[in-house]
């Protein structure tokens, strides 16, 4: 048996699942004496210890170990199998006992670093459940503002394994913390945030050295991570939350290949949708360097070349396999698909009289539209969106949000009379509703989208087609995609980029109330039935290649909380 060195100060079960990193200390060394709340793994230099290799396990029996530990955590953290638990032999009570002393030892900690946007930190989330699964120790940074937009969704079940840590962001003056987000981030502020995430790297080299993990999984814009990693001889991988077909047009953009050149013709921009997004492709002033690339180019650019062997990516083969094959091809790295790590339904009950309204509609006969939390019609696309629902004749739920600071009722934002023409055909519900239980029930039969990737792949998840409104970034990129697969329809703007109200009823009509829309359900709901079939599958992939990466380690001098 291995002996274990203890701290004095051992964490809690009961513990708050958000814990802290102290600020960093005057000096480098770390030992148990240091006011950080997590365990430290340090080097008992006076015995000449070092960091050891728990070698080569044959597959099978590692593969057994792992899922008893799981089952075993399972029936620990879930209170409905405790009643189980008693039930359990004494045989198998030992056998887990050995196992959790065992697991203690050989965990494999990961620290994650996502990009400061709900669209990131939620796909890291899911992804660091689905490794909590298999025995991994997930320590999730970010802010403190988006601690605590997201500390929620990480229940119980998970709060052993999984914990926010807190990144500190410098104190600018244009950037006060409820700023380090985002969420409700002026537009104009975006480099500010990106410049104050490049000085938070104290904050996270303490992070790193205070926890020592065995791995680093980062985002798409810190270029340093990956730098840092390696000084501390931790490998580290990029994890894109975007799609691959997205991602593929803009690389290829990115690396100033003509678009003629780019090989699949069903991905592309519009003259409009360009124009949009111009300061993707072309420097600005405020760009630095002469190389013809844009700060974010660069950093992308960065963080793909320090990405260890593989680039993890959110998606699955059957959508996307000729894109990440294309990736993987292009930058001479294996893109390694996640799955579509969408969340589970809510089971909230705030919203009863949503799941009431729809239990009354028809089966697939409303259509629901929402444009995620960091996106918002202007009040022209309001009103033609509000027009084009009217003249549809279509079910409808809408939930509709206005920018942070922005105090406007419905009444204000819609049509004068829309509410009372529509009457019980249409809902409208203003801030926030359970969007994938919504999107579960059996009366929708369609998803007026802004195409952010997560809203596809939930949309796929349930097998509800997607009736696309893009707006910027890769939206329109992910539109091209879900009509070319056969798993929606486009709302086409005029070549202003403006929304038109007839066009918006044309596409919803085509999509819920046409015989044309039974093809696109039909296609939509093999993506469900391949989803499920899938099951773990992907993330099966993926724990296999972070094992190849990583050389897990004996800890004496820590204490995992997994029992």
């Amino acid at each position: 048996m291995i002996k274990k060195t203890i701290p004095k100060s051992i964490p809690k079960k009961g513990d708050s699942n958000s814990d802290f990193v102290d600020s960093p200390p005057k000096t480098s060394n770390f030992s148990h004496a240091s006011t950080s709340r997590y365990p430290i793994h340090s080097k008992d230099n006076s015995k000449g210890k070092q960091r050891e290799s728990i070698g080569v396990v044959d597959k099978k029996i590692k593969k057994r170990v792992i899922s008893v530990e799981v089952a075993r955590r399972r029936r620990i953290i879930d209170s409905e199998d405790e009643e189980d638990d008693d039930d359990r032999s004494e045989e198998a009570k030992v056998l887990s006992s050995k196992l959790c002393m065992d697991t203690r030892n050989r965990s494999i900690r990961i620290a994650m670093l996502p990009w400061l946007a709900h669209g990131h930190i939620t796909p890291f989330i899911e992804l660091a459940k689905a490794l909590s699964n298999r025995n991994f120790y997930i320590y999730i940074c970010s802010t403190q503002v988006n601690i605590n937009s997201s500390k929620q969704t990480i229940s119980e079940k998970y709060s052993i394994s999984i914990k926010i840590v807190e990144i500190h962001l410098p104190n600018l003056p244009n950037l006060p913390p409820h700023y380090h987000t985002t969420n409700g981030l002026p537009p104009h502020l975006m480099s500010t945030l990106k410049n104050a995430m490049d000085m938070a790297q104290p904050s996270f080299y303490h992070i790193l050295t205070t926890l020592k993990p065995d791995l680093v999984i980062y985002d798409f814009l810190q270029p340093w991570v990956p730098t840092m990693a390696a000084s501390l001889n931790i490998p580290s991988v990029l994890f894109l939350t975007p799609g691959a077909a997205a991602g593929s047009y803009l690389f290829h953009i990115g690396k100033k290949k003509p678009v003629s050149e780019y090989p699949f013709p069903a991905i592309y921009l519009r003259d409009y949708e360009y124009e949009r997004n111009r300061c993707m492709f072309e420097p600005t002033e405020e760009d630095e360097g002469n190389d013809g690339f844009t700060d974010t180019q660069r950093r992308v650019n960065g963080c793909i070349d320090g990405s260890s062997q593989i680039i993890l990516i959110k998606s699955i083969r059957q959508l996307e396999g000729k894109y990440i094959d294309y990736l993987s091809n292009v930058h001479n790295k294996r893109y390694v698909p996640v799955g579509p790590l969408v969340r589970s339904p809510e089971t909230e009950t705030e919203h009863l009289g949503i799941m009431d309204w729809l239990n009354s509609k028809e089966r697939c006969s409303t259509v629901f539209a929402s444009f995620g939390t960091e996106y918002f019609l202007s009040k022209e696309e309001t009103e033609e969106l509000a027009l084009g629902l009217e003249f549809s004749k279509v079910n409808f739920l809408w939930v509709i949000r206005f920018p942070v600071g922005q105090n406007m009722n419905l009444e204000e934002a819609l049509p004068k009379g829309f509410l009372e023409r529509v009457g019980n055909r249409g809902k409208v519900v203003q801030g926030w509703a359970p969007q994938l239980t919504i999107l579960s029930h059996w009366s929708i039969g369609g998803f007026v989208s802004h195409c952010g990737w997560s809203s596809v792949m939930e949309g796929l998840k349930v097998g509800v087609p997607i009736i696309g409104m893009p707006m910027h970034l890769d939206q329109p990129l992910n539109a091209k995609l879900i009509v070319d697969a056969g798993v929606g329809e486009e709302v086409v703007r005029d070549k202003n980029g403006n929304v038109d109200r007839h066009e918006v009823a044309k596409v919803i009509r085509e999509v819920v109330a046409e015989k044309s829309g039974q093809r696109l359900r039909k296609k939509a709901r093999e993506f469900n039935e391949i989803m499920k079939s899938n099951g773990e599958k992907e993330i099966d992939e993926v724990v296999k290649e972070l094992l190849n990466l990583c050389n897990p380690i004996t800890r004496q001098d820590s204490v995992e909380m997994l029992c």
